[in-house]
């Protein structure tokens, strides 16, 4: 498959937000799928406590995303795209899963939600109540690990088992943080899941915080494939997602695992 990231700052304007987005649909035509950095049609808010985003809240029968079904419709991929989501009365830090027909085929929301400095998402996210997705493509088993969640070694080893060959990561990373250990972070659970990982990150200064792009699409041995600067740019990698299966069987980890001796709570 051929894999598209749209590495790409945001403003406070959510229609010009979505026009850079549906213009790197189009860019990204010759591509088999599309995805975006975290909450990509607004500013990144949950950098202040307790702040007011609910003017960023759409759902998924708005016009925004609606634009982006047409997209991904009249180009003819799959787009996820992660945005602030209303659903069932709840406000979700959420991807999409658009089909090349232009379809919503499910959603797949934030599962553990940050409190910390500049990351203040319990002030604004509900935490998932149906826990991670894998989608089938003619291509692979896709799975979605939404930013925070690629922390928690649970997330990525779940998509893992439900069978995915590529887990795609949208996420919001800036410079203050240890960036040489997120890359190794996904590198690892690359290699102990046998799959591909795909990370897009937000670029350009917001306030306080400058996102740092690098974003990255790794391989089941670990090995980085690509790595962005910290620019605005369309990555595009041409991806065997049979690889994942080929690992599987080299490197058999999953099959060892003893769940009956694991600690649960």
């Amino acid at each position: 498959m051929k894999l598209a990231m749209a590495q790409i700052p945001m403003t406070d304007d959510m229609n010009e937000n979505l026009s850079k987005a549906v213009g790197y649909i189009r860019q990204a035509r010759d591509c088999d799928l599309i995805f975006f950095p975290e909450i990509q049609l607004s500013p990144f808010f949950p950098q202040y406590e307790k702040g007011d985003a609910s003017g960023y809240l759409i759902g998924t029968d708005s016009g925004y995303i609606c634009q982006l079904c047409a997209a991904a419709r009249e180009n003819g991929l799959y787009v996820s795209p992660n945005v602030y989501l209303c659903e069932n009365g709840g406000p979700y830090d959420a991807s999409l899963w658009i089909t090349p027909q232009g379809e919503i085929e499910d959603t797949a929301k934030m599962v553990h939600i940050m409190q910390a400095e500049q990351f203040y998402e319990q002030d604004f996210y509900t935490p998932s109540e149906d826990g991670f997705k894998v989608f089938d493509t003619p291509f692979g088993r896709v799975g979605i690990v939404i930013c925070f969640d690629r922390h928690l070694p649970e997330s990525i080893r779940t998509c893992a088992l439900k069978g995915a060959q590529l887990v795609i990561v949208p996420a919001a990373n800036t410079f203050c943080e240890p960036l040489e250990i997120f890359e190794w972070e996904l590198r690892i659970q690359a290699f102990q899941n046998n799959v591909f990982i795909a990370m897009c990150n937000r670029v350009g200064r917001e306030d306080k915080m400058a996102f740092c792009g690098q974003s990255l699409v790794i391989s089941p041995d670990g090995g980085v494939i690509s790595r962005a600067d910290d620019t605005e740019q369309l990555i595009k990698t041409e991806l065997d997602l049979s690889q994942s299966a080929v690992s599987r069987n080299k490197r058999p980890y999953i099959k060892t695992r003893r769940n009956d001796e694991y600690y649960r709570r």
